[in-house]
């Protein structure tokens, strides 16, 4: 029986696919994105203290796989309450914040067991702050937003829904021979087209990606910042999706995806590489300027995001209130931090480490002094 997009899915095939997916091209592609997840495993463990990749890295994950879902916030505002008083951000900037929150917590339940349906189930409860489960009403159908025009709809029934997605995880957990990153491929696909929550599934698969690749140890914190090729290349993203459904056309599918691996992999590298210069450069600065105040604890708890609060340093028992609030009054007197007043609170940013983290150059402006010999 021929695909009709505006019936449910249910005859959706299962498991593994039965075309090539293996393919010499497939494979060569696969060995290039392996060696730059592997240079990006290598560049995060450069860093000593590994809180600055995790609060960062995932945030800006977080707003581009949300913006593909047209939940739109501003990097500057996610930083900013990122660090505190959640509870005030709109609501837009707190669904992203919740991205970083599943994200963490699917990191702790892989520890416990392998990726499967109750951590897809775990994820999009965080990410939409409700008691979802698979879906179990009809109707479900994904339509064009300018035309109205359905594009899919996916397997209808709970029974139907939860038999697909224990094929899937069977497949993502019991084919050692397949290459990981062919697996994540075809497991995003399978997890779109089974579309098992009525909202959340595109933000959920994505965060399931991260989570296979640290399962399977090609990385070891969730730092890969794969959204940023998809929304880059969104139109493409939604057609490769849509020739496999109607042509069976895996191939491009996978490729595309080990395409964005193999760049973001790229640019997350250069981004940790240069964060790690303008972390040392900074040290410098600040133990030239400010002897009396550095320590390379204070150092790094300013690197563990752009937007820091007296808070942050009383935490890390580096000072007391007061002693606190007069070091970073002094970082700001050298321009190292910019101070700003947020209703009755002050936070303190960090202009040269935003500016890295939210540009696409990695790069930064070096601070006006000579080091010392």
């Amino acid at each position: 029986m021929p695909y009709d997009r505006s019936k449910p899915y249910d005859d959706l095939p299962l498991l593994p696919p039965e075309v090539d997916i293996e393919s010499k091209e497939i494979l060569k592609k696969c060995i290039i994105a392996r060696s730059a997840l592997a240079a990006l495993k290598q560049a995060g463990e450069l860093i000593p203290n590994p809180t600055v990749l995790i609060n960062t890295i995932p945030l800006l994950e977080a707003k581009v796989s949300s913006e593909i879902e047209n939940i739109v916030t501003t990097t500057d505002k996610l930083f900013q309450f990122a660090s505190g008083n959640e509870e005030k951000a709109d609501h837009a900037t707190k669904e992203t914040l919740r991205y970083r929150q599943a994200l963490y917590q699917g990191y702790l339940a892989i520890q416990e067991r392998p990726v499967c349906t109750s951590t897809a189930i775990a994820v999009c409860r965080t990410l939409r702050d409700i008691q979802v489960d698979i879906r179990k009403v009809p109707g479900t159908a994904l339509a064009n937003d300018a035309t109205g025009e359905v594009i899919y709809t996916p397997p209808e029934g709970e029974t139907i829904i939860r038999n697909k997605l224990a094929n899937w995880e069977r497949f993502v957990n019991v084919n050692p021979d397949i290459d990981p990153l062919i697996r994540m491929a075809i497991m995003h696909y399978q997890f779109e087209a089974i579309h098992p929550f009525s909202d959340g599934n595109g933000r959920t698969g994505r965060i399931l990606n991260l989570l296979l690749l640290i399962q399977e140890e090609l990385l070891d914190i969730p730092v890969l910042y794969l959204s940023r090729y998809f929304i880059n290349n969104k139109s493409q993203y939604y057609a490769l999706l849509r020739k496999v459904t109607e042509d069976n056309n895996w191939q491009d599918w996978i490729i595309y995806v080990l395409e964005a691996v193999e760049e973001t992999a790229a640019w997350t590298t250069n981004k940790i590489k240069t964060t790690l210069e303008l972390l040392s450069h900074t040290c410098d600065y600040i133990n030239q300027s400010l002897p009396k105040v550095y320590s390379r604890e204070l150092v790094e708890t300013i690197f563990e995001q752009p937007y820091c609060r007296i808070g942050n340093i009383v935490e890390k028992n580096i000072a007391k209130r007061q002693t606190a609030s007069l070091y970073l009054k002094k970082l700001v007197e050298i321009k190292v931090l910019k101070e700003i007043d947020v209703g009755r609170e002050k936070l303190y940013i960090h202009p040269k480490f935003f500016r890295l983290l939210t540009q696409d150059e990695n790069s930064f402006e070096a601070y006006p002094f000579e080091k010392k010999s």
